[in-house]
């Protein structure tokens, strides 16, 4: 079973359907939307700062959601999926957006709606991702326009998730 721990008098919120795999971990101030899905190791870690996370959106494993004391909440929107082993850290990632695996975003950087954060890019404090755009590199750079293909796997990721998770409720 996950670990659901109230912390500073905070407990998370959680919306229908959502799926939290049995060593997820989501603690203190965190508000989750409808048909959401936390996936094997991954954490989010509502301790210092308030996470909010919209709907249909997928944490997959080993992902590490958290804020910065005082500084910086984390939002993140609707249909959105965070792949494996990201971090997304005190900033906002808009609706429809796909981070890819082994990214990182940091504090107060926002990404824009049908925007593509590479695998492995690292998105620096404070960086604003214009929507509907690719960024992928250390530091990340707009490399092209995401364009209908990409905007069609954003889409298709987010939707297959919570038919993923209905595969382990069986």
């Amino acid at each position: 079973m996950a670990l659901i721990k109230e912390v500073r008098g905070h407990a998370p919120k959680f919306g229908n359907n959502c799926f939290l795999a049995d060593n997820a971990t989501v603690v203190g101030e965190v508000t989750m939307g409808d048909n959401c899905t936390v996936w094997f190791n991954a954490v989010v870690r509502g301790d210092v700062h308030s996470i909010t996370i919209g709907n249909n959106t997928n944490i997959q494993d080993g992902a590490v959601i958290h804020c910065t004391y005082q500084k910086a909440k984390t939002v993140i929107g609707n249909n959105v999926s965070i792949a494996h082993n990201a971090i997304v850290h005190g900033c906002t990632v808009e609706d429809d957006v796909l981070i890819g695996m082994g990214a990182i975003v940091m504090d107060d950087a926002v990404i824009g709606s049908n925007s593509v954060i590479a695998a492995g890019a690292v998105i620096l404090p404070g960086t604003k991702v214009e929507p509907g755009s690719v960024y992928a590199g250390v530091p990340a750079k707009r490399v092209k326009d995401t364009g209908e293909e990409m905007k069609a796997v954003i889409q298709r990721t987010a939707r297959n998730y919570p038919m993923y998770a209905e595969w382990f409720k069986q």
